[in-house]
């Protein structure tokens, strides 16, 4: 009979084998929590970047990057401090930022050099460029060339994704879900998606990010949240594909070596609202972990995703950093600070 320890180790990748119901264990020397399957699993480390909540307060904590230096920006919609800046070791390195209350998507690119920031605020109805230190550089309004955004209340993007050449992609996802595409003069080129249920189109188009993994050409992946899936598109706005996750109402995908990773916001099939967990697909896009979670196998031969520890209440999205470990800011949470997961 194969030891504890040894039955925990055995490597899975989902999707090609099965996995085991509740993979979690406690160290035999700790009393870390251990989760995820295979190559990739993690110690919960709660207590990372937790602050004076009367000083730094935060409400929704949507989403997180990591800048050159090593320091994480995580985004809330608490006005007092819409960003927050970690040191690596969880301690706060400063705040700014007052006038962001739909504070939701956050994207950081390398400009010639520069990092900047790219903030959407859905209660605004507007995306803003700023400075690492919250200058805003640009502001992009809801384009009035599309009919459907002459009443700018219809617009309410979700988050950014930036081509190399400084274009600006858009996901509408509590809006009209239409995905907008400016150049990086903010001029709007071209306009794909919309509301519905064909392959090309969306059910909360939540999440967005550019594709460039093994050279080949620049696509992006956006997640149709309450459809359980993410689409691949062209650069041009040409749906490619959709990867299906029943169960897993996923946020936005974020690319990381060979790897993207997810927060599933929530998951089908359990008792509780607040049921997510986090997702790692490879480049194949098979899904190699989901720490939090387990499937079960349905009658028509899919998979079907879903929490089976409540680590997590509403994850929002992740940010990994040069060590592999997992930082996962979370919504509607009780104004909770991000967890860490340390790689193991």
């Amino acid at each position: 009979m194969r030891s504890r320890r040894e039955f925990l180790n055995t490597s899975m990748v989902l999707g090609a084998s099965a996995l085991i119901p509740n993979l979690f264990w406690q160290c035999e020397h700790s009393e870390a929590l251990i989760i995820g399957h295979g190559d990739f699993k993690y110690k919960i480390d709660p207590q990372w970047g937790v602050l004076n909540a009367s000083k730094t307060p935060v409400k929704d904590c949507h989403e997180m990057v990591q800048t050159k230096n090593g320091d994480l920006y995580l985004l809330t919609n608490h006005t007092q401090n819409n960003i927050l800046v970690y040191t690596l070791d969880g301690k706060l390195k400063k705040s700014w930022g007052t006038q962001f209350p739909g504070a939701h998507g956050l994207t950081l690119f390398d400009e010639n050099g520069t990092e900047v920031l790219w903030i959407t605020d859905y209660e605004r109805n507007q995306i803003f460029k700023t400075s690492l230190d919250g200058e805003i550089l640009m502001t992009i309004d809801a384009p009035q060339d599309i009919d459907t955004y002459k009443d700018k209340k219809n617009f309410k993007p979700t988050e950014t994704a930036i081509a190399p050449d400084g274009s600006i992609y858009i996901a509408d996802g509590y809006g009209a879900q239409w995905i907008t595409h400016f150049d990086s003069k903010g001029h709007l080129v071209n306009f794909f998606g919309g509301y519905g249920t064909g392959k090309d189109q969306f059910q909360n188009a939540h999440g967005i990010c550019l594709d460039q993994r093994f050279g080949k050409t620049p696509t992006l992946l956006i997640t149709a949240r309450e459809q359980q899936a993410v689409k691949r598109f062209s650069l041009e706005g040409t749906h490619l594909n959709t990867i299906s996750l029943p169960g897993a109402n996923i946020c936005r995908p974020v690319i990381h070596n060979d790897n993207c990773y997810f927060s599933v916001l929530k998951s089908s099939g359990v008792g509780n609202e607040d049921s997510g967990f986090v997702l790692i697909m490879n480049e194949n896009d098979e899904v190699v972990s989901c720490p939090g979670a387990t499937f079960t196998n349905t009658p028509n031969g899919e998979k079907q995703y879903h929490q089976s520890l409540r680590v997590f209440k509403y994850p929002h999205d992740v940010c990994i950093d040069k060590d592999e470990n997992v930082y996962v800011p979370q919504w509607n949470s009780g104004n909770t600070y991000p967890i860490k997961l340390e790689r193991v």
